[in-house]
Protein backbone atom coordinates (compact mmCIF):
# COMPACT_ATOMS: atom_id res chain seq x y z
CA UNK A 1 0.00 0.00 0.00
CA UNK A 2 1.00 3.26 -0.20
CA UNK A 3 1.38 5.84 2.00
CA UNK A 4 -1.72 7.36 2.25
CA UNK A 5 -3.55 4.29 1.48
CA UNK A 6 -2.08 3.21 5.09
CA UNK A 7 -2.85 6.68 6.29
CA UNK A 8 -6.36 6.28 4.95
CA UNK A 9 -7.35 2.14 6.69
CA UNK A 10 -5.65 4.08 9.82
CA UNK A 11 -8.29 7.39 9.71
CA UNK A 12 -11.35 4.59 8.62
CA UNK A 13 -10.74 2.62 11.51
CA UNK A 14 -8.36 3.91 14.77
CA UNK A 15 -9.52 7.20 13.41
CA UNK A 16 -13.38 6.99 13.01
CA UNK A 17 -13.72 5.16 16.56
CA UNK A 18 -11.66 7.76 18.18
CA UNK A 19 -14.17 10.58 17.10
CA UNK A 20 -16.74 8.72 17.70
CA UNK A 21 -16.13 8.58 21.45
CA UNK A 22 -14.62 11.91 21.84
CA UNK A 23 -18.00 12.69 20.38
CA UNK A 24 -20.40 10.50 22.73
CA UNK A 25 -18.28 11.30 25.44
CA UNK A 26 -18.91 15.62 24.76
CA UNK A 27 -20.95 17.90 23.34
CA UNK A 28 -18.72 20.22 22.15
CA UNK A 29 -18.50 21.86 18.60
CA UNK A 30 -15.24 20.35 17.98
CA UNK A 31 -16.44 16.97 18.58
CA UNK A 32 -19.29 17.13 16.33
CA UNK A 33 -17.10 18.76 13.44
CA UNK A 34 -14.06 16.39 14.11
CA UNK A 35 -16.76 13.31 14.08
CA UNK A 36 -18.19 14.71 11.04
CA UNK A 37 -15.12 15.03 9.24
CA UNK A 38 -13.28 11.92 10.02
CA UNK A 39 -16.66 10.24 8.40
CA UNK A 40 -16.56 12.61 5.45
CA UNK A 41 -13.10 11.50 5.30
CA UNK A 42 -14.14 7.82 5.10
CA UNK A 43 -16.98 7.67 2.32
CA UNK A 44 -14.69 10.00 -0.17
CA UNK A 45 -11.70 7.74 0.77
CA UNK A 46 -13.95 4.63 0.32
CA UNK A 47 -14.96 5.97 -3.64
CA UNK A 48 -11.69 6.75 -4.36
CA UNK A 49 -10.29 3.50 -3.55
CA UNK A 50 -12.70 1.24 -5.13
CA UNK A 51 -14.52 3.20 -7.59
CA UNK A 52 -12.52 6.03 -9.22
CA UNK A 53 -12.30 5.77 -12.55
CA UNK A 54 -8.44 7.67 -11.72
CA UNK A 55 -5.30 5.86 -10.48
CA UNK A 56 -4.30 8.50 -8.47
CA UNK A 57 -7.31 8.83 -6.70
CA UNK A 58 -6.92 5.01 -6.22
CA UNK A 59 -3.26 5.49 -4.76
CA UNK A 60 -3.56 8.71 -3.17
CA UNK A 61 -6.92 8.64 -1.83
CA UNK A 62 -8.55 12.14 -0.75
CA UNK A 63 -5.49 14.44 -1.46
CA UNK A 64 -5.16 13.51 -4.81
CA UNK A 65 -8.25 16.22 -5.03
CA UNK A 66 -5.93 18.31 -3.52
CA UNK A 67 -3.54 18.29 -6.90
CA UNK A 68 -6.19 18.85 -9.06
CA UNK A 69 -7.07 21.74 -7.00
CA UNK A 70 -3.71 23.57 -7.24
CA UNK A 71 -3.50 22.44 -11.08
CA UNK A 72 -6.87 24.09 -11.98
CA UNK A 73 -4.74 27.32 -10.42
CA UNK A 74 -1.63 26.93 -12.18
CA UNK A 75 -1.77 29.25 -14.91
CA UNK A 76 -2.99 32.20 -12.46
CA UNK A 77 -0.20 30.43 -9.74
CA UNK A 78 2.40 30.39 -12.49
CA UNK A 79 1.43 34.21 -13.87
CA UNK A 80 1.03 36.26 -10.62
CA UNK A 81 3.59 34.24 -8.84
CA UNK A 82 6.59 32.86 -10.50
CA UNK A 83 6.73 34.05 -14.44
CA UNK A 84 8.91 37.36 -14.53
CA UNK A 85 7.82 40.23 -17.34
CA UNK A 86 9.51 39.04 -20.33
CA UNK A 87 9.06 35.33 -20.30
CA UNK A 88 5.03 34.13 -20.56
CA UNK A 89 3.10 33.35 -23.63
CA UNK A 90 1.61 34.64 -25.94
CA UNK A 91 1.58 38.10 -24.02
CA UNK A 92 4.27 38.56 -21.49
CA UNK A 93 3.69 40.52 -18.27
CA UNK A 94 5.58 43.71 -19.76
CA UNK A 95 3.35 43.43 -23.44
CA UNK A 96 -0.11 43.07 -21.18
CA UNK A 97 1.45 45.61 -18.73
CA UNK A 98 2.13 48.61 -21.60
CA UNK A 99 -1.31 47.93 -23.17
CA UNK A 100 -2.92 47.96 -19.69
CA UNK A 101 -1.29 51.41 -19.32
CA UNK A 102 -1.97 52.74 -22.53
CA UNK A 103 -5.38 51.71 -22.44
CA UNK A 104 -5.96 53.74 -19.33
CA UNK A 105 -4.21 56.88 -20.37
CA UNK A 106 -1.25 56.43 -17.38
CA UNK A 107 2.53 56.57 -17.29
CA UNK A 108 4.23 53.75 -19.40
CA UNK A 109 7.61 54.64 -19.47
CA UNK A 110 10.14 52.01 -17.80
CA UNK A 111 13.16 53.15 -15.44
CA UNK A 112 16.49 51.72 -15.25
CA UNK A 113 16.84 50.44 -18.59
CA UNK A 114 15.88 47.48 -20.64
CA UNK A 115 15.30 43.65 -19.14
CA UNK A 116 15.54 42.77 -22.55
CA UNK A 117 19.08 40.89 -23.86
CA UNK A 118 20.12 42.93 -26.71
CA UNK A 119 22.51 40.38 -27.78
CA UNK A 120 20.08 37.05 -27.73
CA UNK A 121 19.82 35.87 -30.95
CA UNK A 122 17.33 36.93 -33.70
CA UNK A 123 16.87 39.97 -31.11
CA UNK A 124 15.06 42.65 -33.39
CA UNK A 125 16.15 45.88 -33.50
CA UNK A 126 15.91 49.84 -35.36
CA UNK A 127 19.13 52.35 -36.21
CA UNK A 128 18.09 55.75 -35.18
CA UNK A 129 18.83 59.12 -37.46
CA UNK A 130 20.30 62.13 -36.35
CA UNK A 131 18.04 63.77 -37.73
CA UNK A 132 14.54 63.01 -36.24
CA UNK A 133 11.09 64.15 -38.04
CA UNK A 134 7.84 65.15 -37.79
CA UNK A 135 4.93 62.96 -39.26
CA UNK A 136 2.26 65.08 -41.30
CA UNK A 137 -1.21 64.81 -41.14
CA UNK A 138 -2.00 63.30 -44.43
CA UNK A 139 0.81 60.35 -43.88
CA UNK A 140 -1.52 59.24 -41.07
CA UNK A 141 -3.86 57.46 -43.03
CA UNK A 142 -3.99 54.49 -46.03
CA UNK A 143 -6.29 54.65 -48.52
CA UNK A 144 -8.03 51.49 -49.39
CA UNK A 145 -9.62 51.00 -53.07
CA UNK A 146 -8.37 49.14 -55.88
CA UNK A 147 -9.19 49.96 -60.10
CA UNK A 148 -12.17 48.51 -59.49
CA UNK A 149 -13.47 50.37 -56.76
CA UNK A 150 -16.08 53.12 -56.54
CA UNK A 151 -15.67 53.61 -52.80
CA UNK A 152 -12.38 53.64 -51.82
CA UNK A 153 -11.88 53.62 -47.55
CA UNK A 154 -9.36 55.76 -45.74
CA UNK A 155 -8.02 53.60 -43.04
CA UNK A 156 -5.64 53.96 -40.07
CA UNK A 157 -2.54 52.58 -39.49
CA UNK A 158 -4.17 50.41 -36.44
CA UNK A 159 -7.37 48.73 -36.86
CA UNK A 160 -9.29 46.24 -34.78
CA UNK A 161 -8.99 42.30 -36.29
CA UNK A 162 -11.42 39.83 -36.64
CA UNK A 163 -13.32 38.62 -33.75
CA UNK A 164 -17.20 37.24 -33.96
CA UNK A 165 -20.39 38.00 -31.80
CA UNK A 166 -20.64 34.36 -30.00
CA UNK A 167 -16.83 34.33 -29.84
CA UNK A 168 -16.91 37.85 -28.00
CA UNK A 169 -20.50 39.06 -25.68
CA UNK A 170 -22.77 41.24 -26.79
CA UNK A 171 -21.02 44.05 -24.69
CA UNK A 172 -17.47 43.53 -25.74
CA UNK A 173 -18.57 43.58 -29.41
CA UNK A 174 -20.68 47.11 -28.57
CA UNK A 175 -17.43 48.34 -26.97
CA UNK A 176 -14.86 47.35 -29.67
CA UNK A 177 -17.04 49.37 -32.31
CA UNK A 178 -17.58 52.38 -29.72
CA UNK A 179 -13.81 52.14 -29.44
CA UNK A 180 -13.31 52.16 -33.62
CA UNK A 181 -15.79 54.56 -34.19
CA UNK A 182 -14.06 56.94 -30.97
CA UNK A 183 -10.68 56.37 -32.45
CA UNK A 184 -11.36 56.28 -36.02
CA UNK A 185 -9.90 53.05 -37.54
CA UNK A 186 -12.20 50.39 -38.13
CA UNK A 187 -13.67 46.97 -36.61
CA UNK A 188 -13.46 43.71 -38.01
CA UNK A 189 -16.52 41.45 -37.73
CA UNK A 190 -15.12 37.85 -37.85
CA UNK A 191 -16.80 35.08 -39.16
CA UNK A 192 -19.45 35.08 -37.16
CA UNK A 193 -21.53 37.49 -39.26
CA UNK A 194 -22.64 41.13 -38.49
CA UNK A 195 -24.76 41.54 -35.64
CA UNK A 196 -26.85 44.33 -34.32
CA UNK A 197 -24.22 44.85 -31.45
CA UNK A 198 -21.87 45.50 -34.28
CA UNK A 199 -24.78 48.26 -35.37
CA UNK A 200 -25.65 50.06 -32.60
CA UNK A 201 -23.01 52.34 -32.42
CA UNK A 202 -22.08 53.06 -36.16
CA UNK A 203 -18.34 52.15 -35.84
CA UNK A 204 -16.58 51.82 -39.46
CA UNK A 205 -17.22 48.03 -39.83
CA UNK A 206 -14.94 45.60 -42.19
CA UNK A 207 -17.35 42.46 -42.65
CA UNK A 208 -15.50 38.78 -43.17
CA UNK A 209 -17.18 36.42 -44.70
CA UNK A 210 -16.02 33.22 -43.31
CA UNK A 211 -16.07 29.38 -45.04
CA UNK A 212 -19.53 29.09 -43.41
CA UNK A 213 -20.96 32.09 -44.78
CA UNK A 214 -22.68 33.33 -41.82
CA UNK A 215 -24.92 35.99 -42.32
CA UNK A 216 -25.19 35.45 -46.47
CA UNK A 217 -26.15 32.14 -46.85
CA UNK A 218 -29.39 29.95 -47.31
CA UNK A 219 -31.15 27.20 -44.75
CA UNK A 220 -28.53 24.80 -46.93
CA UNK A 221 -25.35 27.18 -46.15
CA UNK A 222 -25.15 28.07 -50.14
CA UNK A 223 -24.31 31.76 -50.91
CA UNK A 224 -27.22 34.04 -50.83
CA UNK A 225 -26.19 36.47 -52.80
CA UNK A 226 -29.84 38.71 -52.14
CA UNK A 227 -29.31 38.54 -47.69
CA UNK A 228 -25.28 39.83 -48.60
CA UNK A 229 -26.57 42.65 -50.87
CA UNK A 230 -28.53 43.58 -48.22
CA UNK A 231 -26.40 43.27 -44.99
CA UNK A 232 -23.35 44.78 -47.41
CA UNK A 233 -25.39 47.73 -48.56
CA UNK A 234 -25.57 49.44 -45.06
CA UNK A 235 -23.52 52.60 -44.74
CA UNK A 236 -21.75 51.57 -42.12
CA UNK A 237 -19.96 48.11 -43.82
CA UNK A 238 -17.01 50.08 -45.14
CA UNK A 239 -15.15 46.71 -46.61
CA UNK A 240 -16.23 43.18 -47.19
CA UNK A 241 -13.01 40.38 -46.53
CA UNK A 242 -13.28 36.89 -47.51
CA UNK A 243 -11.81 34.95 -45.21
CA UNK A 244 -9.30 31.83 -46.30
CA UNK A 245 -7.36 30.77 -43.59
CA UNK A 246 -6.85 31.87 -40.02
CA UNK A 247 -2.94 32.36 -38.51
CA UNK A 248 -4.09 30.33 -35.67
CA UNK A 249 -5.45 27.24 -37.05
CA UNK A 250 -4.63 27.29 -40.88
CA UNK A 251 -6.63 24.50 -42.77
CA UNK A 252 -9.17 24.42 -39.98
CA UNK A 253 -12.47 25.57 -40.06
CA UNK A 254 -13.88 28.20 -37.13
CA UNK A 255 -14.67 26.63 -33.63
CA UNK A 256 -17.57 28.04 -32.14
CA UNK A 257 -18.42 25.87 -29.12
CA UNK A 258 -22.02 24.83 -28.43
CA UNK A 259 -21.69 26.39 -24.53
CA UNK A 260 -21.55 29.67 -26.28
CA UNK A 261 -24.38 29.31 -28.62
CA UNK A 262 -27.18 31.42 -27.68
CA UNK A 263 -30.40 31.33 -29.41
CA UNK A 264 -30.04 34.44 -31.05
CA UNK A 265 -26.38 33.18 -32.06
CA UNK A 266 -28.00 30.69 -33.47
CA UNK A 267 -30.74 32.89 -35.60
CA UNK A 268 -27.70 35.28 -36.62
CA UNK A 269 -25.38 32.20 -38.17
CA UNK A 270 -28.21 29.50 -39.31
CA UNK A 271 -27.05 27.05 -37.47
CA UNK A 272 -28.34 24.57 -34.54
CA UNK A 273 -27.68 25.09 -30.73
CA UNK A 274 -27.25 21.69 -30.06
CA UNK A 275 -23.86 21.10 -31.64
CA UNK A 276 -20.74 22.89 -31.74
CA UNK A 277 -20.17 25.24 -34.72
CA UNK A 278 -17.47 24.33 -36.91
CA UNK A 279 -16.99 25.60 -40.22
CA UNK A 280 -16.02 24.28 -43.24
CA UNK A 281 -12.15 23.83 -44.24
CA UNK A 282 -12.55 25.69 -46.82
CA UNK A 283 -14.75 28.22 -48.55
CA UNK A 284 -17.06 26.58 -51.10
CA UNK A 285 -16.87 29.39 -53.43
CA UNK A 286 -13.30 29.74 -53.54
CA UNK A 287 -11.54 26.29 -54.22
CA UNK A 288 -9.47 27.77 -56.94
CA UNK A 289 -7.69 30.87 -57.04
CA UNK A 290 -9.80 31.58 -60.12
CA UNK A 291 -13.21 31.15 -58.10
CA UNK A 292 -11.83 33.07 -55.43
CA UNK A 293 -10.83 35.93 -57.72
CA UNK A 294 -14.36 35.94 -59.13
CA UNK A 295 -15.98 35.58 -55.52
CA UNK A 296 -14.09 39.23 -55.13
CA UNK A 297 -15.48 40.77 -58.40
CA UNK A 298 -18.86 39.24 -57.42
CA UNK A 299 -19.31 40.67 -54.03
CA UNK A 300 -17.42 43.74 -55.39
CA UNK A 301 -20.23 43.96 -57.58
CA UNK A 302 -23.31 43.33 -54.95
CA UNK A 303 -21.72 45.76 -52.82
CA UNK A 304 -21.87 48.87 -54.98
CA UNK A 305 -18.28 49.24 -55.57
CA UNK A 306 -17.28 48.69 -51.73
CA UNK A 307 -13.15 47.40 -51.56
CA UNK A 308 -12.99 43.60 -51.02
CA UNK A 309 -10.17 41.40 -50.32
CA UNK A 310 -9.47 38.17 -48.53
CA UNK A 311 -7.26 37.11 -45.46
CA UNK A 312 -5.06 34.69 -45.60
CA UNK A 313 -2.47 32.75 -43.45
CA UNK A 314 0.78 32.05 -45.93
CA UNK A 315 2.07 28.37 -46.45
CA UNK A 316 3.60 27.39 -49.74
CA UNK A 317 4.49 30.75 -51.51
CA UNK A 318 4.37 28.56 -54.86
CA UNK A 319 0.53 28.31 -53.77
CA UNK A 320 -0.02 32.58 -53.22
CA UNK A 321 2.34 32.66 -56.73
CA UNK A 322 -0.50 30.71 -57.93
CA UNK A 323 -3.04 33.37 -56.89
CA UNK A 324 -1.02 35.82 -58.52
CA UNK A 325 -0.70 34.09 -61.78
CA UNK A 326 -4.86 33.86 -61.65
CA UNK A 327 -4.71 37.87 -60.97
CA UNK A 328 -3.00 38.21 -63.97
CA UNK A 329 -4.93 35.86 -66.29
CA UNK A 330 -8.09 37.28 -64.83
CA UNK A 331 -7.36 40.88 -64.47
CA UNK A 332 -9.20 40.51 -61.33
CA UNK A 333 -7.12 41.82 -58.50
CA UNK A 334 -8.65 42.28 -55.03
CA UNK A 335 -8.23 45.63 -53.26
CA UNK A 336 -6.72 44.52 -50.06
CA UNK A 337 -5.02 41.09 -48.61
CA UNK A 338 -4.57 40.57 -45.14
CA UNK A 339 -1.67 38.37 -43.65
CA UNK A 340 -2.54 36.70 -40.87
CA UNK A 341 0.46 34.74 -38.75
CA UNK A 342 1.17 31.57 -36.86
CA UNK A 343 1.24 33.58 -33.84
CA UNK A 344 -2.18 35.02 -34.17
CA UNK A 345 -4.91 34.29 -31.66
CA UNK A 346 -8.20 32.56 -31.47
CA UNK A 347 -10.90 31.24 -29.37
CA UNK A 348 -10.37 27.51 -29.90
CA UNK A 349 -8.17 25.57 -31.92
CA UNK A 350 -6.30 21.77 -32.00
CA UNK A 351 -3.01 22.27 -30.42
CA UNK A 352 -0.96 20.78 -33.31
CA UNK A 353 -2.73 23.87 -35.59
CA UNK A 354 -2.09 26.34 -33.23
CA UNK A 355 1.40 25.56 -32.70
CA UNK A 356 2.72 24.06 -35.77
CA UNK A 357 1.19 25.03 -39.16
CA UNK A 358 1.83 28.36 -40.73
CA UNK A 359 4.18 31.64 -41.83
CA UNK A 360 4.68 34.24 -39.12
CA UNK A 361 2.87 37.36 -39.77
CA UNK A 362 5.87 39.23 -40.46
CA UNK A 363 7.19 36.59 -43.00
CA UNK A 364 4.09 35.87 -44.86
CA UNK A 365 3.81 39.62 -45.09
CA UNK A 366 7.60 39.65 -46.78
CA UNK A 367 6.61 36.86 -49.26
CA UNK A 368 2.96 38.52 -49.90
CA UNK A 369 4.50 41.72 -50.66
CA UNK A 370 7.40 40.92 -52.83
CA UNK A 371 5.15 38.06 -54.94
CA UNK A 372 2.82 41.57 -55.60
CA UNK A 373 5.91 43.17 -56.39
CA UNK A 374 7.51 40.46 -58.61
CA UNK A 375 4.09 40.80 -61.15
CA UNK A 376 3.68 44.04 -61.24
CA UNK A 377 0.22 44.11 -58.65
CA UNK A 378 1.56 45.56 -55.50
CA UNK A 379 0.07 49.30 -56.33
CA UNK A 380 -2.98 47.93 -56.93
CA UNK A 381 -3.39 45.95 -53.75
CA UNK A 382 -3.21 47.08 -49.97
CA UNK A 383 -1.26 44.58 -47.51
CA UNK A 384 -3.24 44.14 -43.61
CA UNK A 385 -0.90 42.55 -41.41
CA UNK A 386 -2.50 40.80 -38.59
CA UNK A 387 -0.94 38.71 -35.70
CA UNK A 388 0.41 39.42 -32.43
CA UNK A 389 0.71 43.40 -32.30
CA UNK A 390 0.73 44.79 -28.35
CA UNK A 391 3.10 47.86 -29.19
CA UNK A 392 4.26 50.08 -31.30
CA UNK A 393 7.13 48.37 -32.91
CA UNK A 394 5.09 45.36 -33.31
CA UNK A 395 3.10 48.02 -35.56
CA UNK A 396 6.63 49.30 -37.03
CA UNK A 397 8.02 45.80 -38.16
CA UNK A 398 5.27 44.64 -40.03
CA UNK A 399 4.85 47.28 -42.09
CA UNK A 400 8.15 47.98 -42.53
CA UNK A 401 8.64 44.39 -44.00
CA UNK A 402 5.85 45.13 -46.40
CA UNK A 403 1.99 46.18 -44.79
CA UNK A 404 0.85 49.18 -45.38
CA UNK A 405 -1.44 48.96 -42.10
CA UNK A 406 -1.89 46.92 -39.10
CA UNK A 407 -4.83 44.74 -37.37
CA UNK A 408 -4.89 43.74 -33.30
CA UNK A 409 -7.21 41.53 -31.78
CA UNK A 410 -5.93 40.30 -28.31
CA UNK A 411 -4.42 43.19 -27.14
CA UNK A 412 -8.20 45.32 -27.66
CA UNK A 413 -9.38 42.32 -25.82
CA UNK A 414 -6.75 43.29 -23.25
CA UNK A 415 -7.99 47.23 -23.67
CA UNK A 416 -11.41 46.04 -22.58
CA UNK A 417 -10.24 44.07 -19.69
CA UNK A 418 -8.84 40.79 -20.24
CA UNK A 419 -6.33 38.85 -17.97
CA UNK A 420 -4.81 36.23 -20.29
CA UNK A 421 -6.95 33.35 -18.72
CA UNK A 422 -6.66 31.28 -21.08
CA UNK A 423 -10.05 30.07 -21.06
CA UNK A 424 -11.81 31.97 -24.17
CA UNK A 425 -12.89 28.08 -25.36
CA UNK A 426 -15.04 27.28 -21.89
CA UNK A 427 -17.57 30.02 -21.69
CA UNK A 428 -16.11 31.02 -18.47
CA UNK A 429 -14.40 33.73 -19.02
CA UNK A 430 -13.56 35.94 -16.09
CA UNK A 431 -13.97 39.46 -17.32
CA UNK A 432 -16.63 38.96 -19.41
CA UNK A 433 -14.98 39.03 -23.04
CA UNK A 434 -15.22 35.79 -24.05
CA UNK A 435 -18.07 34.27 -22.72
CA UNK A 436 -22.02 34.19 -23.50
CA UNK A 437 -22.83 34.00 -19.55
CA UNK A 438 -25.42 37.06 -18.59
CA UNK A 439 -23.96 37.08 -15.21
CA UNK A 440 -20.45 37.95 -16.56
CA UNK A 441 -20.76 40.07 -19.49
CA UNK A 442 -22.85 42.69 -17.81
CA UNK A 443 -19.43 43.37 -16.06
CA UNK A 444 -18.62 45.32 -19.04
CA UNK A 445 -19.15 48.67 -18.67
CA UNK A 446 -19.45 49.31 -22.76
CA UNK A 447 -19.06 53.40 -22.39
CA UNK A 448 -15.68 53.52 -20.22
CA UNK A 449 -14.06 50.02 -22.00
CA UNK A 450 -14.75 52.21 -25.82
CA UNK A 451 -12.60 54.58 -24.39
CA UNK A 452 -9.87 52.52 -23.19
CA UNK A 453 -9.64 50.74 -27.12
CA UNK A 454 -10.06 54.59 -28.21
CA UNK A 455 -6.51 55.12 -25.72
CA UNK A 456 -4.71 52.05 -26.46
CA UNK A 457 -5.15 52.82 -30.42
CA UNK A 458 -4.33 56.71 -29.93
CA UNK A 459 -1.36 56.29 -27.92
CA UNK A 460 0.05 53.04 -29.61
CA UNK A 461 -0.65 54.97 -33.00
CA UNK A 462 1.31 57.85 -31.28
CA UNK A 463 4.12 56.72 -30.34
CA UNK A 464 4.62 54.41 -33.53
CA UNK A 465 4.49 57.63 -35.49
CA UNK A 466 7.51 59.04 -32.95
CA UNK A 467 9.45 56.08 -33.70
CA UNK A 468 9.26 56.09 -37.00
CA UNK A 469 10.39 60.17 -37.06
CA UNK A 470 13.11 58.83 -35.41
CA UNK A 471 14.22 56.91 -37.61
CA UNK A 472 14.60 60.34 -40.25
CA UNK A 473 11.05 58.89 -41.91
CA UNK A 474 8.34 61.49 -42.31
CA UNK A 475 6.07 59.41 -43.82
CA UNK A 476 5.83 55.38 -42.23
CA UNK A 477 5.07 54.34 -45.57
CA UNK A 478 9.28 54.71 -46.24
CA UNK A 479 9.80 51.64 -44.20
CA UNK A 480 11.91 49.38 -45.90
CA UNK A 481 12.23 45.77 -44.48
CA UNK A 482 16.17 46.22 -43.92
CA UNK A 483 15.35 48.76 -41.36
CA UNK A 484 14.83 46.13 -39.48
CA UNK A 485 17.61 44.90 -37.97
CA UNK A 486 18.10 41.06 -36.43
CA UNK A 487 20.75 39.75 -34.58
CA UNK A 488 22.57 36.68 -35.59
CA UNK A 489 24.42 34.12 -33.90
CA UNK A 490 27.76 35.66 -34.47
CA UNK A 491 26.51 38.70 -32.69
CA UNK A 492 26.27 40.87 -36.25
CA UNK A 493 23.18 42.54 -36.94
CA UNK A 494 21.96 42.23 -40.65
CA UNK A 495 18.77 43.12 -42.22
CA UNK A 496 15.54 40.82 -41.95
CA UNK A 497 14.62 38.74 -45.28
CA UNK A 498 18.13 38.16 -46.09
CA UNK A 499 17.29 34.30 -46.48
CA UNK A 500 15.21 35.16 -49.09
CA UNK A 501 15.79 38.21 -52.03
CA UNK A 502 13.65 40.81 -52.43
CA UNK A 503 12.47 41.32 -56.05
CA UNK A 504 12.38 43.80 -58.61
CA UNK A 505 9.22 45.27 -59.95
CA UNK A 506 7.97 42.93 -62.59
CA UNK A 507 11.09 40.42 -61.98
CA UNK A 508 8.49 37.40 -62.54
CA UNK A 509 7.24 38.53 -65.51
CA UNK A 510 10.36 39.53 -67.41
CA UNK A 511 13.20 37.79 -68.88
CA UNK A 512 15.50 38.63 -66.40
CA UNK A 513 15.82 35.38 -63.99
CA UNK A 514 14.46 36.17 -60.45
CA UNK A 515 16.31 34.18 -58.47
CA UNK A 516 15.98 30.89 -56.18
CA UNK A 517 13.57 30.66 -54.50
CA UNK A 518 11.05 32.61 -56.39
CA UNK A 519 11.72 31.48 -60.12
CA UNK A 520 11.33 27.86 -58.42
CA UNK A 521 7.97 28.73 -56.83
CA UNK A 522 6.41 30.54 -59.77
CA UNK A 523 7.23 27.67 -62.35
CA UNK A 524 5.42 25.40 -59.67
CA UNK A 525 2.38 27.79 -59.05
CA UNK A 526 -0.75 27.02 -60.93
CA UNK A 527 -4.00 29.55 -61.43
CA UNK A 528 -6.68 26.68 -61.61
CA UNK A 529 -5.36 24.77 -58.33
CA UNK A 530 -4.52 25.55 -55.08
CA UNK A 531 -1.91 22.68 -54.13
CA UNK A 532 1.46 23.06 -55.30
CA UNK A 533 3.69 19.83 -53.87
CA UNK A 534 6.40 21.22 -51.60
CA UNK A 535 9.06 19.55 -52.98
CA UNK A 536 11.33 22.82 -53.25
CA UNK A 537 14.50 22.76 -51.04
CA UNK A 538 15.62 26.05 -49.65
CA UNK A 539 18.72 26.79 -48.66
CA UNK A 540 20.65 30.17 -47.75
CA UNK A 541 22.90 31.27 -50.73
CA UNK A 542 25.76 30.81 -49.38
CA UNK A 543 25.22 27.26 -48.85
CA UNK A 544 24.80 26.10 -51.82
Amino acid sequence: MTIMQTVYWLIASVGNFSAYYYWSQSDSLLSVILFIASLSYTAIGFYDLKLSPHSLNRLYPVVAYVRYFLESYRVEIQQYFIANDTEERPFNREQRSLVYQRAKNVRDTIAFGTQHNLMEDNYLSLWHSMSPQVIAGEAKRVTIGGPNCTQPYEASYLNISAMSFGSLSSRAIEALNLGAKKAGCYHNTGEGGVSPYHLRHGGDIVWQIGTGLFGCRDDAGNFNPALFEKTASLPQIKMIEIKISQGAKPGHGGVLPKAKITREIANIRHIPMEQDCISPVANPECTTPIRLLSFVKTLRTLSGGKPVGFKLCVGNPAEFLGLCKAMLETGITPDFITVDGAEGGTGAAPVEFSNRLGMTCMEGVYIVNNALVGVGLRDKIRIIASGKTASSFDLLSKIAVGADLVNAARTMMMALGCIQSRTCNSNNCPTGIATQDPARTKAIDVSQKSDRVKNFQHNTLKNFFELVGSMGLDDPAKLKPHMVKRRTPNGLLMPVGTLIIPLKPNALLSDEHAGKPWQEWWERSRSDQFYVEDDYFMMPEHLQ
